[in-house]
């Protein structure tokens, strides 16, 4: 029994040993977690308080840059609204200015209209006056001349005309005057530009051509068995033999050179041939024509490859080479189109039209003479109506049809192709003539030129380019030279034909003499 209670002692003092042990080791724990719950709370605190600071420093540095950028947009306002005011000051100040203008304009116009109203009132004044003298000397000539009214009005009509007509002739001249400074400064700058740029030489082309004989003894082979050969050779190629004339020489003439061409070809080689014989000159005829095609063609190709066209219609390339073999006044008409297609070019370069369009209406406006010996009409028209059917435009048709004044010009390209020819065709050596047609045409200037009444004397001067003449002072006075002068220009545009332009001067002068004794 004593036992028993010794264990339960035991085991209850090993229970209270126990429960306090386990009070004492949670006491500890509870210290423990006081102590890590504090030491949590210190690091919540002071990371509370930087975070604060962080927060305090970036809140700053925010209120800062929007100060900052406030008052740069404050800055840019006050310097827009000061150039404003600069802005509005300144229009106000050209307002002001345009005012005080348009005050003293009103001032001016104001003068000038009080000006014109008192010139109104002496015009009104003159013209009673005028009125009142017209009908004081209608009543003079009715009462001393005894003139009728319908007679004095046709000798005041008379002697008014001749006032005013007067007054014309000086209106003329000054307008001439004026006209000619201003219009002839900016041609004569054009067309200079254009010669200067493009300047060709001109070969004035014979009517003969010479072939030399290899011996005298030829002659007889070409004229040959009572002179069969050489009226072959003249039947075939339409063309004059002269076998007598020169030693060791046959000449060749005839107006075409074509067929002149074509005749000195066939020669040439009947004689490196030696068989010389009707049947051997047809043949030889004909290769040397079927030759002569392709050089016309390649004639007219290299012509439109000198200009720089393109586009052309094989039959207008083949017609144009014909032009080749074509003479005016014996000046070579293909060479004649190839410097007028350029003068026209540099000249619608310089005043801003189209080039290739000038330089085409120069090379073809001649192209009717190639065509002129099959077509009846002017070479112009022919020229035009051939172009029509080949497609060209209105404008190239309308230039080549006027540029001799065969039809009323529609454009500038019609002007420019008329004076791009006179000035080729115009050029020394560029066409000659022989002296019967020279002096035929100067006799006609002079002749026309005289047919004036107060005229004295009219000479044709420097290759009938210009007409002199002197007039009786005492039957055409100044204004009346003006008048002639104009009239004579025109009767010369009428009746005559001519190249380039004739400059008409009328001279007048009064010469009064007496010798001292």
């Amino acid at each position: 029994m004593m036992q028993w209670w010794i264990g339960a002692f035991l085991v209850l003092l090993a229970a209270g040993l126990g429960y306090y042990i386990r009070l004492i080791i949670g006491r500890y724990k509870i210290q423990s977690g006081e102590q890590e719950a504090k030491r949590l709370l210190d690091e919540a605190r002071r990371e509370v308080d930087g975070t604060r600071k962080e927060a305090g420093i970036q809140a700053k540095a925010e209120v800062l840059k929007a100060r900052e950028a406030f008052e740069h947009e404050t800055k840019s306002r006050r310097q827009e609204m000061a150039a404003l005011e600069a802005r509005m000051a300144e229009r106000e100040l050209n307002l002001d200015r345009k005012v005080a203008m348009i005050d003293k304009k009103n001032l001016a116009i104001e003068q000038k209209l009080a000006e014109v109203e008192k010139k109104e009132v002496e015009l009104n004044q003159q013209r009673d006056e005028y009125n009142a003298l017209i009908k004081t000397e209608r009543e003079k000539l009715q009462r001393i001349a005894g003139m009728t009214l319908e007679e004095a009005r046709r000798a005041l009509m008379a002697r008014i005309e001749e006032e005013v007509r007067g007054e014309t002739g000086m209106l003329i001249r000054r307008l001439q005057e004026e006209a000619k400074e201003n219009a002839e400064r900016a041609a004569k700058k054009i067309v200079a530009l254009a010669i200067q740029r493009f300047s060709s030489g001109h070969v004035s082309e014979i009517m003969t051509s010479t072939i030399a004989l290899p011996s005298e003894d030829m002659k007889g082979r070409i004229i040959g068995r009572e002179g069969r050969n050489i009226r072959a050779l003249e039947a075939a190629t339409g063309v004059d033999l002269l076998v007598d004339d020169t030693p060791e020489a046959v000449v060749i003439s005839a107006f075409d050179p074509l067929r002149r061409e074509i005749a000195k070809q066939t020669l040439e080689r009947l004689i490196v041939d030696g068989r010389i014989h009707p049947a051997r000159i047809e043949e030889v005829v004909a290769k040397v024509k079927e030759e002569m095609a392709e050089v016309i063609r390649a004639a007219g190709e290299e012509a439109i490859y000198a200009v720089g066209l393109q586009g052309v219609e094989p039959e207008m390339v083949r017609t144009l080479g014909r032009l080749k073999y074509r003479n005016s006044y014996a000046q070579n008409v293909l060479m004649h189109s190839i410097e007028v297609a350029q003068l026209m070019g540099i000249m619608a370069g310089e005043l801003g039209l189209d080039v290739m369009l000038a330089k085409r209406t120069g090379l073809f406006h001649d192209i009717g003479k190639a065509l002129d010996s099959e077509v009846e009409g002017s070479h112009a028209i022919i020229g035009a109506d051939f172009l029509r059917r080949q497609g060209e435009t209105q404008v190239l048709l309308n230039a080549v049809a006027a540029h001799h004044s065969d039809v009323e010009p529609e454009s500038i390209y019609a002007i420019l192709a008329a004076a791009a020819d006179a000035i080729s065709a115009s050029r020394p050596g560029a066409r000659s003539e022989n002296t019967a047609i020279y002096v035929k045409r100067l006799e006609q200037l002079e002749a026309l030129a005289s047919g004036f009444s107060g005229i004295e004397k009219c000479y044709a001067i420097q290759a009938g380019r210009e007409v002199r003449i002197i007039v009786q002072p005492e039957k055409v006075d100044d204004a009346g030279a003006m008048h002639l002068a104009r009239d004579i220009s025109k009767k010369i545009e009428q009746d005559l034909q001519y190249p380039g332009q004739i400059k008409v001067t009328v001279i007048r002068e009064k010469r009064c003499v007496e010798y001292a004794r």
